[in-house]
């Protein structure tokens, strides 16, 4: 029977809905994300920010049907390992598995590079500490982000969690009552500059067309990866089927209406004419210069420290959803030794300081090698991981369509596969806009290369679970015997 698979070692089922949600949302961080990805969505599609985003929660929000589905019906530490293994066969199982650690991996890089420069350095100059910090003070302050990610991550997931969701939630209280208040200035017509309500934020112009606008969805996917973060608590929620399910959803749905608002006031905000766009596309905080301008300093500098800070909790769900995701698959590979190995405190120390290192290591490899600055490590990786991660949805949807609406596992009205069919349509096409044409200068045209090297080919060339059934391996999990969750 579908349900929790009872495991006598290893992972702890301590975890309530609130921990697994408290994962979800840090690892989405909308107070960082609200305040550092909107603008490299202006670049492509102009006012329309809004609408980018609007079209990516809607794309969110159906790929949360399929995950919804599947948590229901398998909990399991790898999450679309277990998924798309069980569904579509192991050896698509593995490409997701390491497509989504890899996807949480290079966040972990973009959220300690948003910690080591929005927050670290950038914060610290606005306030007077340290005025004229040195080049490389961005990378110190990011190596701190890692280093406290891991140590935090080393403990039992179920402080953490609710850690992050205290964080998170008070960061995120703020910036809405700083919306609230930018927002009855531009209806009430005493917003700066003359700027004022308007629904042009929801059209595109010819310019940037709505190709330009799916292109700009990137990073509104961006914004909402880790939504999902919760499946990967699937052995240490103490109700999986109900509680994960839960999160994921309301995660989804949270962050859609949050992020559409948010982006929407602070487009009217900075104004939707040419010079508008651009100073919103320039700015280094839009929540942090429009609580200055629109409230006063004491508020910009609260919502940039509460970003820097959400930043931070970013990075580490990034490490324990990596962590996760490597331990499930080192301990089908290898069995419970190595990265399959738990520590006394019933979390996987090994994989945890194996994805830290990684981490590391690429900012390590961009700085010295092509000169990156923080801010390069950022919009980087923050593409690479999220060009795998579309890949890494769009095999989930089919395998639910596979498992529910083919095979017929679980007792679902036929007229709901509208749902995961609209999602592969949006993935598709975001998928499709960002690499054809193929981008032939700059980095841009490096990024499929590395997400196709970290996701694909490590995925297709590694060893897929046996074929005898295992209770470890899940591409066998429809076989095994289950407990009732």
């Amino acid at each position: 029977m579908p349900g929790q698979v009872e495991t006598s070692r290893g992972l702890r089922r301590t975890l309530s809905v609130w921990q697994a949600i408290g994962l979800s949302v840090a690892l989405m961080a909308p107070s960082m994300a609200a305040n550092i990805n909107p603008q490299q969505t202006a670049g492509p599609a102009g006012r329309a920010v809004p609408l980018a985003f609007f079209l990516s929660a809607l794309g969110v929000l159906l790929v949360a049907y399929g995950f919804v589905r599947l948590c229901q019906y398998y909990q399991h530490a790898g999450s679309v390992y277990a998924f798309v293994g069980a569904t579509l066969g192991p050896r698509a199982g593995v490409v997701s598995g390491v497509g989504l650690l890899g996807t949480y991996t290079f966040y972990a890089v973009v959220t300690s590079s948003a910690a080591g420069n929005l927050g670290g350095t950038a914060f610290l100059t606005e306030v007077g500490i340290w005025p004229n910090p040195p080049a490389w003070a961005p990378f110190v302050l990011t190596g701190v982000a890692l280093v406290g990610s891991w140590l935090l991550a080393m403990a039992p997931a179920r402080r953490g969690t609710t850690v992050l969701l205290v964080v998170e939630g008070a960061t995120v209280a703020l910036i809405l009552l700083i919306t609230a208040i930018i927002a009855v200035r531009l209806i009430g017509g005493t917003a700066p500059g003359g700027q004022h309500f308007t629904s042009q934020v929801f059209t595109f112009t010819p310019d940037s067309g709505l190709s330009g606008v799916f292109l700009g969805a990137v990073f509104g996917f961006l914004s909402f990866a880790g939504f999902e973060a919760a499946a990967t608590l699937g052995e240490e929620t103490s109700n999986p089927r109900r509680d994960i399910s839960r999160a994921i959803l309301g995660t989804a749905i949270f962050g859609g209406a949050y992020f559409v608002i948010v982006t929407a006031v602070e487009m009217m905000a900075f104004g939707t004419d040419a010079a508008g766009v651009r100073k919103f596309a320039n700015s280094g905080s839009l929540l942090g210069d429009l609580g200055t301008g629109y409230v006063g300093a004491w508020a910009g500098d609260l919502i940039s420290l509460g970003a820097t800070i959400s930043a931070f909790g970013c990075c580490l769900a990034c490490v324990v959803g990596a962590s996760r995701m490597l331990f499930a698959l080192g301990r089908d590979i290898g069995g419970a030794r190595g990265i399959g190995r738990t520590s006394a405190s019933g979390t996987p120390a090994i994989a945890t300081t194996v994805i830290t290192l990684l981490a590391a290591a690429f900012i390590v490899i961009c700085a010295v090698f092509f000169g990156a600055t923080t801010k390069d490590t950022f919009a980087w990786s923050g593409t690479i991981g999220t060009l795998i991660l579309l890949v890494v949805y769009l095999l989930t949807t089919v395998g639910a369509i596979w498992l529910i609406f083919v095979r017929r596992k679980m007792a679902v009205p036929r007229w709901q596969v509208v749902f995961p069919l609209g999602a592969l349509a949006l993935l598709g096409y975001t998928v499709y806009v960002n690499v054809i044409p193929y981008p032939t200068a700059g980095p841009a045209r490096w990024f499929p290369v590395v997400a196709g090297d970290s996701g694909g080919r490590p995925g297709g060339c590694a060893r897929p679970p046996p074929r005898r059934p295992s209770r470890r391996h899940p591409a066998r999990l429809p076989q095994q015997r289950f407990a009732r969750g």
